[in-house]
């Protein structure tokens, strides 16, 4: 038709459950959204560049670090989940820089806060059953406690400068001082359900101003 205009390439087509035969093809990539039904907010679950680059954004624990961890200065927390057959790899990356060690056996987080500082919640339905887990460190731990632990508790209250033992608790690694380099294998696992939290073995009442570790734990679907 004379002086149409063409706007199909602006258009937002919304269809069903849709089947397609043969291979999919999208020049500008590929994208699957999740949308809140409350308030509309569309939210990128995965999604594949044009350029191939793949993005597991909704890949993460399910309930990651409380914000007595993640509003630390400097801090740095990802969590990322992946399963590939039967096993399911859950990784946790922080960055201590900005948090505080205080006494023995007592919980790693913001300084004087009292919001929640563990770092994520296992649970069956997106960690799978924990069959073993290892920390390793790739920067030494400054300023803060060197001598670090993990722990798992069945409560996602503790706070900073909390005593570990106050909560329904149970040791997962004592890894002693970490160091450039060093890998400690747990000695028990988080059952479903239950808080991770790093702790301090020895008393320095101080913040970080150093530490990268990775946590890896290695988990099944039942």
């Amino acid at each position: 038709m004379h002086g149409a205009t063409d706007n199909s390439q602006d258009e937002e087509i919304k269809m069903a459950n849709t089947t397609f035969k043969g291979t999919l093809r999208s020049e500008g990539g590929y994208s699957s959204i999740a949308t809140a039904a409350s308030t509309g907010v569309e939210t990128t679950q995965m999604s594949i560049s044009s350029a191939g680059f793949i993005s597991l954004d909704a890949n993460t624990m399910a309930v990651e670090a409380g914000t007595g961890i993640t509003t630390g200065s400097g801090t740095i927390y990802r969590s990322s989940v992946q399963r590939s057959g039967g096993i399911i790899t859950t990784r946790i990356l922080i960055d201590l820089t900005g948090l505080r060690s205080t006494g023995s056996g007592d919980i790693i987080g913001v300084n004087g806060t009292s919001l929640v500082c563990h770092i994520g919640q296992i649970t069956a339905a997106r960690n799978g059953t924990i069959l073993t887990g290892s920390m390793e460190c790739f920067e030494a731990p400054a300023g803060g406690d060197p001598d670090l632990n993990v722990h798992s508790a069945t409560e996602g209250t503790g706070v900073e400068d909390g005593a570990i033992g106050d909560l329904t608790e149970t040791l997962l690694v004592n890894a002693g001082d970490a160091t450039l380099g060093s890998k400690v294998y747990f000695t028990a696992v988080p059952a479903a359900d239950s808080f991770l939290y790093l702790t301090t073995g020895d008393a320095t009442d101080a913040d970080y101003t150093a530490g990268k570790l990775f946590i890896e734990l290695m988990g099944y679907e039942a």
